[in-house]
């Protein structure tokens, strides 16, 4: 674990908004051959379950406007940032329903577990970002389907359609 402060900056593009700058020779001693993965806390609060972005001479960890608002931060605030080595199985928290359904869906776990690390966080984010269980259940029901029918390959335009028409199903 590391702890230091750091400002909040913002990118100088459209596609990113805020980021924290990480020091080389600190992100360095939390990368493990390609895993870059780390939970970083800013000033005590939600972590953030994040990879260690090159940026130049620094890493940055990704911001989200949604967090800042949250936790009325701005650019150019000086934060309180606490580093840590995510060593969890995803790189971040997946929920409780979710996993229930990998558990349960021996064929939609084993196409869910051949993906890449990435699309697998992909997936756990579109269950996730909704808090309601039942929607949460409807989405990880619809991507277990999507798996299955897909034979593991993702088609996020026709798994898109299908979490509309699980959704609808309440």
């Amino acid at each position: 674990m590391k702890k230091f402060k750091a400002p909040i900056l913002k990118f100088e593009s459209d596609l990113w908004s805020y980021y924290v700058a990480i020091p080389k020779e600190i992100g360095n001693q939390f990368i493990e051959g390609d895993d870059r993965r780390i939970i970083c806390t800013i000033n005590h609060t939600d972590p953030i379950h994040s990879a260690l972005m090159p940026k130049g001479e620094i890493y940055s960890v990704y911001v989200k406007k949604e967090f800042m608002k949250k936790h009325h931060l701005q650019e150019g605030d000086q934060i309180d940032v606490k580093l840590e080595k995510d060593h969890s199985e995803y790189g971040m928290p997946i929920p409780e329903s979710f996993q229930v359904l990998l558990d349960q869906d021996t064929e939609g776990s084993m196409y869910f577990h051949k993906l890449t690390k990435g699309k697998q966080r992909n997936l756990i984010h579109i269950v996730g970002k909704v808090k309601n269980v039942d929607s949460q259940l409807a989405k990880g029901l619809a991507i277990m389907h999507h798996l299955k029918e897909a034979g593991g390959e993702l088609d996020f335009k026709r798994l898109n359609v299908l979490i509309k028409e699980y959704n609808n199903r309440k």
